[in-house]
């Protein structure tokens, strides 16, 4: 086992790369990026380099993987979350604003609205009786906030 450290080339270490770019490609979410990248690294520095002892170049490598994991999640992650459409998985607070008639009453604070096929836990700060109209104002999880609308 040993014999393969100190055999490693910078082949080793490009063909590692192009493999965990390979599997990035297929969808991990740049968890393998920063190691990719680690290992393409390596390879450069052992070309610059031959006589690196395979001591350094797993220590090369090990930093390198955690400095450019670091460096993907600070900096480029927030760009991968930014959406045109935020509220795309949330479907409560997609429904805020809507307005309709209530079924069914709310008393103490709570009750149920059917929008569609699913029915709804809703909540308001006072009692609504059934056949009034009201607003959705706001989403607590999968809890609509209603008020009567006049």
């Amino acid at each position: 086992m040993s014999e393969f450290f100190t055999e490693l080339s910078p082949w080793h270490w490009l063909i590692l790369g192009m493999l965990l770019l390979g599997f990035e490609v297929l969808g991990t979410a740049g968890f393998l990026l920063g190691i990719a990248l680690a290992a393409l690294l390596q390879a450069v520095i052992l070309f610059v380099v031959p006589d690196m002892g395979w001591q350094q170049q797993l220590l090369v490598f090990a930093l390198a993987s955690v400095i450019f994991t670091l460096l993907y999640w600070k900096l480029f992650r927030r760009f991968n979350d930014r959406s045109d459409q935020p509220l795309l998985n949330d479907r409560a607070a997609q429904l805020v604003g809507r307005q309709l008639v209530l079924a069914g009453p709310i008393e103490n604070g709570l009750g149920r609205i059917q929008i569609g096929d699913t029915l709804w836990r809703a909540q308001a700060d006072e009692n609504i009786a059934a056949g009034s109209k009201i607003e959705i104002v706001d989403s607590q999880g999968m809890v609509l906030v209603v008020k009567q609308v006049d």
